[in-house]
């Protein structure tokens, strides 16, 4: 089927869709890294929102990157990041989910995905969703295929007020199949003096979720998203003291 791509927007995605670190490490571990930029083209005037919301976490999830490049270069693990905001298109979302282009995020209104049309959404997947999940679909086949075990981790962070309410949680093991690979996590996190749970502060749902039911339990591997809360991860050290507690469990 033919698919019109005469939009606005042709030609403004220059930067490629993701980057790969490591490509060819040894360790089972592949972390992903979904939220990892606020980067929107300057021709999109970030979305209409003011500078301030642009750089908040609707955009992206503060220090999540920096946790993953940490994590990645400790371990010598392959890390896949996104190049673009979420606010473009959420990597961690089907394209069918209501959010998957999101028209408000928390408290904001998102005035540039107001009354898009079909032809945007679909450059958007084109350019932006298929390529980042083509690679890591690729990456997961490859080691499958050489009889490697392989396991998916995606590093977020989340807000400390939601919607006006503090949340105490510091840092989530998200799951739904891997149960034992989340287990064993917050078991070895539960030395530590951290205020932890298991599917909090947010579940993974197949309808609302990508990386891991589409690429982790719909294949069998062990694959939980971690969250850690964004006041957390502000500084290198902060970056270094959870690298140090994740580590040895991933």
């Amino acid at each position: 089927m033919h698919t019109c791509t005469e939009t606005a927007e042709l030609g403004l995605y220059t930067r490629p869709a993701y980057r790969l670190l490591r490509e060819d490490s040894a360790h089972p571990l592949i972390l992903v890294c979904e939220h990892a930029s606020r980067y929107i083209p300057a021709a999109l005037n970030d979305l209409g929102l003011d500078p301030e919301a642009a750089r908040e976490h609707i955009a992206w999830d503060p220090g999540a990157l920096e946790l993953a490049e940490n994590l990645s270069q400790t371990l010598g693990a392959t890390l896949l990041t996104a190049n673009y905001s979420r606010l473009l298109i959420d990597l961690n979302r089907p394209c069918q989910a209501h959010d998957s282009i999101p028209l408000q995020s928390e408290i904001y209104q998102i005035p540039g995905n107001q009354h898009l049309d079909e032809a945007t959404r679909e450059y958007r997947r084109k350019q932006l969703f298929r390529p980042f999940h083509a690679r890591l679909s690729g990456l997961i086949d490859a080691r499958l295929a050489a009889g490697r075990p392989v396991r998916l981790v995606g590093i977020h962070s989340f807000t400390p007020l939601y919607y006006g309410q503090r949340r105490t949680l510091e840092m989530g093991v998200l799951f739904d199949r891997a149960e034992g690979y989340a287990r064993r996590l917050l078991e070895g996190m539960s030395v530590h003096d951290v205020k932890i749970a298991g599917n909090e502060p947010y579940k993974i749902d197949a309808l609302g979720d990508m990386t891991v039911p589409a690429h982790g339990d719909a294949r069998g591997l062990d694959s939980v998203l971690i969250e850690v809360r964004n006041d957390l991860l502000r500084t290198p050290q902060a970056i270094q003291c959870w690298t140090d507690y994740l580590a040895p469990l991933l």
